[in-house]
């Protein structure tokens, strides 16, 4: 325990032993102009009745889903999460976020990670799956430095169709790796793939794109994937898992990496964050692989047991050797996953992706029905779309004017597509009911008259 003086002789005696006179002298590097001289303006003490009631004043200024509709994605996601998720993880056994370092005595935490590895490689149709990344952006950087240590070559090259958040991370990945990044600019939403074909060479590692895109847009994965093939380099996919419930999963178009944010899978969004990135591969790349990866087995007794079968990330033990220096495994937003997808099931994750199909174009015909309002883009959707607003009406001023009417609005487009500042993009969840959206129909058409 530290060693508190709590008598004048003993603080003497503390100064004397760490060799200054006064308490002042421990400040010395702080100029004095800086320093505070006063008293700090700290409130009385409260008891709890009072505490608890003060913050919960605090927490009202928060403008939070209980009290508001919201309609922003971008990432992250409004969607339903069973009971039986929170119920599950708030059991003592599995409050923690990192693989055990003795983990074979924990097989129930080894389980979890194991069903969650099955359940991704089913979701994405990829043959490996490590548990966990800290979310999509680090998944994807972490998918372009595998596919440069696999092809041996320098170039990445990047969609501005994917998120803008995701791109910035990949950036600080690559460009301090000493290697080389290029984007490649999107056609009405999409990647234009005879501009790919003409980026592409052989210097390149590998292509990330997103599917869905940030604009909501679903790209042409199977083009992409021939035409990547022409030059040997790798696909790093990064997918949004609810649009599997609908979509062809990126394993059956023949992708190497499939990346993505799992918290849409019973995780709540938290301010956001803790997310969770998923990471999903051919089996070929396993020694590349930047993941614990669990295994089943059995015991000398015959058994069924479970371990941990790989361990590329040796960052704990050997970290010049390690192909990843993350440490942190999500453990528990990972059994967030595989509790809401064992509830879902095959079925249910397909009426919840077809539910926001659906509601997500019943939104956007309705809002592109009122004057000024106009589609931005014509490629197909998933639960995301991209509008175009009147010119006297921006995005920010909308978004502003909508908390008014007890509502979160879309994402503004303008900091990273200055291209696009007249438009954002608007998410329409299974949670939205059809009155969810008239009001917000309604309500636009107030604000943009």
């Amino acid at each position: 325990m530290a060693y508190i003086p709590h008598t004048d002789d003993d603080r003497r005696e503390m100064l004397k032993t760490i060799g200054v006179q006064e308490i002042a002298d421990l400040f010395a590097p702080i100029p004095e102009e800086v320093r505070l001289t006063g008293d700090l303006a700290i409130p009385p003490a409260l008891d709890e009745i009072g505490l608890v009631r003060h913050l919960q004043s605090l927490a009202e200024k928060n403008r939070n889903l209980d009290r508001y509709l919201c309609f922003l994605g971008a990432g992250i996601y409004d969607h339903f999460s069973p009971a039986v998720v929170d119920a599950l993880i708030s059991r003592g056994e599995f409050l923690t976020s990192y693989t055990p370092y003795q983990p074979e005595v924990s097989q129930g935490m080894l389980q979890s990670i194991y069903e969650y590895q099955t359940l991704i490689c089913q979701l994405t149709g990829m043959e490996l799956a490590n548990a966990s990344m800290y979310d999509a952006a680090t998944a994807i950087a972490e998918g372009a430095l595998m596919a440069i240590d696999i092809t041996h070559r320098d170039t990445v090259v990047v969609a501005r169709s994917v998120h803008p958040h995701y791109r910035r991370v990949l950036e600080t990945y690559i460009l301090r790796s000493g290697f080389k990044l290029e984007t490649l600019d999107h056609d009405e939403g999409v990647m234009s793939m005879g501009v790919l074909s003409k980026q592409l060479s052989d210097n390149v590692a590998c292509m990330v794109v997103q599917q869905p895109n940030f604009f909501g847009n679903l790209e042409d994965l199977q083009t992409f994937h021939d035409e990547i093939r022409k030059v040997g380099a790798l696909s790093v996919v990064c997918v949004d898992p609810i649009s599997l419930g609908l979509l062809k999963p990126p394993g059956e178009f023949g992708a190497d990496i499939v990346v993505g944010e799992g918290q849409s899978l019973g995780c709540s969004m938290g301010f956001g964050g803790p997310l969770l990135g998923f990471f999903a591969c051919k089996r070929e790349y396993q020694r590349k692989f930047p993941g614990r990866i669990v295994g089943a087995t059995t015991d000398s007794q015959g058994r069924r047991g479970f371990t941990m079968t790989l361990r590329t990330r040796e960052q704990d033990i050997r970290r010049e050797k390690a192909t990843s220096n993350i440490c942190t495994n999500e453990a528990l937003l990972a059994l967030c996953a595989t509790i809401y997808l064992c509830e879902m099931g095959k079925q249910g994750l397909q009426q919840v992706a077809d539910l926001c199909l659906q509601k997500a174009h019943y939104a956007f015909d309705r809002l592109c029905a009122l004057a000024g309002v106009e589609p931005r883009f014509q490629a197909p959707f998933f639960k995301e779309f991209t509008i175009r607003l009147p010119f006297a009406h921006p995005p920010a001023s909308v978004n502003q004017a909508l908390l008014d009417y007890g509502m979160i609005g879309g994402y503004e487009l303008r900091k990273f597509y200055p291209e696009l500042a007249d438009s954002m993009i608007l998410c329409v969840t299974e949670t939205k009911t059809r009155e969810d959206i008239d009001r917000l129909v309604s309500a636009m058409a107030q604000i943009t008259g």
